[in-house]
């Protein structure tokens, strides 16, 4: 196979919204062109001919990789990439790359900014003083929770599980985790399943990816094992929650309240999780600051220079890490 010399002769596909840094990076080193979104019908042939890596914020799916013969990578922008078809690419040898890492402090910030505000109800109690109720009706009433005494538990012990559980200890929690299988090294009490989890503690965050081995993980069932001084965080992906199940375990005093920074069908929240006073909701901010999302940027596009100018992938995802380069 002939490989141009250089790398702004290689098409980059950017497939849908992207941040404007790794944009700016993109079309800069190589030669940028645009779709509107990740949809086969939108590639024309002279696309099909040239591009040979798409670069997007998810939304890759089986067609879109085949409508396009000569592509070599898909650089996914964030550390789930639960809407690329990873397994696909890895079967027919595309490389497939996400950002972990560089997120991870973000993301564990976030998820105890979430924990502490679902508990302390702060956004609620700021609303108290916006519209003049401090003045009209006395102190905000004391908030029911606290995080005080309370015993952690973490669905999805990875690199960012570990960085809330790490925060967790600092405040003063205790901390047990549910994986697939224990993680080598760990202290933490480990628990073989997700109900288990939930009984023997009273808070649980959620951080697993999506996926179908995780769809609706969190049932009611996982929500009555919990129980009614319990709390749920979900900084992972809205798919591992039955929605619906959650919105009554919430109206019903199931649980105690819920902290949701992700939902299934985003950017649409069920109008159930909207009306609850009990339920903390954010708009999917998780790793949403300059820095973090520009650092994200950045390993996109080093992937993708890495890829074309040595042959290697810097962060490929576990479906793709035997494809190999045609680099010599």
């Amino acid at each position: 196979m002939t490989r141009p010399t250089n790398l702004e002769d290689i098409a980059v596909l950017v497939a849908g919204e992207l941040s404007q840094h790794a944009q700016k990076r993109i079309d800069k080193a190589f030669s940028m062109v645009r779709i509107a979104r990740g949809d086969a019908a939108l590639v024309t042939p002279e696309l099909a001919q040239k591009v040979r890596a798409i670069a997007a914020f998810g939304g890759v799916d089986a067609a879109l990789m085949d409508a396009l013969p000569k592509l070599e990578i898909v650089a996914s922008f964030g550390v789930g990439y639960d809407s690329v078809d990873a397994a696909h690419a890895g079967r027919h040898g595309v490389m497939v790359t996400n950002t972990p890492d560089v997120l991870t402090e973000e993301v564990a910030d976030t998820a105890m900014g979430l924990l502490i505000n679902t508990v302390r109800e702060l956004s609620r109690a700021e609303a108290y003083l916006r519209e003049g109720r401090w003045v009209s009706e006395g102190p905000y009433p004391l908030t029911r929770a606290t995080l005080r005494g309370r015993r952690a538990g973490i669905f999805g012990m990875g690199r960012i599980g570990q960085a809330i559980a790490k925060r967790l200890e600092a405040f003063g929690l205790s901390v047990a985790y549910h994986n697939r299988r224990p993680v080598e090294g760990l202290a933490y009490d480990y628990h073989q399943t997700l109900v288990s989890l939930a009984e023997g503690v009273d808070t649980l965050i959620s951080v697993v990816p999506g996926g179908a081995s995780t769809m609706k993980a969190v049932d009611m069932t996982v929500l009555k094992a919990l129980g009614p001084d319990g709390v749920f965080i979900n900084i992972g992906r809205g798919s591992t929650v039955d929605e619906e199940a959650l919105a009554a375990a919430l109206a019903d005093g199931t649980i105690l309240a819920a902290g949701l920074d992700v939902f299934s069908d985003e950017p649409r929240v069920p109008k159930a999780l909207l009306d609850l006073p009990n339920a903390t909701l954010l708009p999917h901010v998780g790793s949403a600051s300059v820095h973090t999302r520009n650092a994200m940027a950045d390993l996109v596009a080093d992937n993708l220079e890495s890829w074309f100018s040595k042959g290697e992938a810097i962060t490929p995802v576990p479906e793709t890490r035997h494809v190999q380069s045609n680099v010599k």
